[in-house]
């Protein structure tokens, strides 16, 4: 019976012939779980063009990974990527590497192994880019995250926020997700108050919340190793001055822009530039300075981009789940964004982070 990861290789494997490469090495970590199931701190794998797969990992995962993988061959060798590098050098031909992973390094013991017969070239990014078509089953794993992620949250505020320090708030936020049933979290929780919400990655730290605050929460789970990735913005305890409701008004209208244009096989520029726009004609485009979105799965930042940036193109997967996060960040005044998960598919869009984006005011 096939299984999840050996159609993943069957499908690298005709991409790598449509690509005219022989065989495809495969160092990033993530990238070799999603190929394999195999979990390990060093492990890499070659598939080459037929499908046939082989497995290198050192002595501390052999066992396990044989288990995991018993369709393929695993072979131990402390030097993954060179070990798989030479074998495929007993073939020759063109043999793609995942550039972007690979160090300078790594590059040398690599060029060193292929020798005269085998050429490495740049493998373009192949297997992220089939990592952006969501399978059902990675789909489930996303929404489960972003059902626990969105439990905490109303948890969290449903208690006071005013008088309690960022970092403090960050810490409970992630205790409430492991809680209600997180294997873990996406990634450091952010929590920015008042003038701090200027900063798009600000780290909590010692600001005491005060009433009259917008306070920008950015926050998921990890399921099954798959990752949510929601952010609110909220007011406490207070009417708001006029610029908050403002820019706040702004950038809710711009994200319902955006997840209103998702739809497979659509731009992500003009994804992208379908919220910009909404920012943009309001004034206050030079203050949203990222993109709108960004792939979410095994790792919380990756393809598909939705972004107009040159250097990221293309367009939407028949089955994905991305980000919407536009946001308006005012130096030394502060800043909102709104972020939902949203599953695309040829059915229509689905937000996945099921908790409202009008103005939540709390009210202590």
């Amino acid at each position: 019976m096939s299984t999840p990861h050996a159609s993943r290789r069957s499908a690298l494997a005709a991409a790598l012939t449509s690509a005219g490469l022989d065989a495809y090495l495969v160092t990033s970590p993530v990238n070799v779980t999603y190929l394999t199931g195999v979990v390990s701190s060093n492990a890499a794998c070659l598939v080459a063009a037929d499908g046939s797969t082989v497995l290198a990992t050192d002595d501390r995962y052999a066992e396990a990974a044989a288990v995991t993988l018993s369709d393929a061959e695993v072979v131990t060798d402390r030097a993954v990527a060179a070990a798989l590098v030479a074998r495929a050098a007993e073939a020759g031909g063109r043999l793609g590497v995942e550039q972007h992973h690979v160090t300078l390094a790594v590059g040398a013991t690599l060029e060193q192994a292929a020798g005269d017969r085998l050429s490495l070239v740049d493998g373009g990014g192949a297997v992220e880019a089939l990592r952006a078509h969501k399978e059902p089953a990675e789909v489930a794993l996303v929404e489960t995250a972003c059902a626990l992620s969105v439990q905490a949250l109303g948890d969290l505020l449903d208690g006071p926020l005013v008088g309690r320090t960022e970092h403090e708030i960050a810490r409970d936020l992630e205790a409430r997700m492991l809680r209600v049933g997180a294997d873990g979290l996406a990634f450091d929780t952010i929590v920015a108050s008042g003038p701090n919400g200027s900063v798009p990655h600000h780290r909590p730290g010692p600001r005491v919340v005060e009433p009259g605050d917008l306070v920008t929460v950015d926050f998921g789970a990890q399921v099954g190793g798959y990752h949510a990735d929601c952010t609110r913005t909220v007011l406490v305890a207070g009417p708001g001055a006029d610029w908050q409701r403002e820019i706040y008004e702004v950038v809710h209208a711009a994200q319902r822009r955006g997840v209103d244009a998702l739809r497979p096989g659509r731009s992500v520029a003009e994804v992208d530039a379908a919220a910009r726009d909404v920012v943009t004609e309001s004034g206050y485009g030079e203050f949203f300075v990222h993109g709108l979105g960004h792939g979410v799965g095994l790792e919380i930042h990756e393809p598909p981009w939705l972004t107009s940036s040159a250097g990221r193109t293309g367009t939407l997967p028949p089955r994905t789940t991305v980000t919407v996060e536009p946001g308006i960040y005012l130096p030394g005044r502060g800043g909102v964004r709104i972020e939902d998960t949203t599953d695309v598919g040829p059915d229509g869009v689905r937000v996945l982070t099921d908790v409202t984006t009008d103005l939540l005011v709390v009210d202590r």
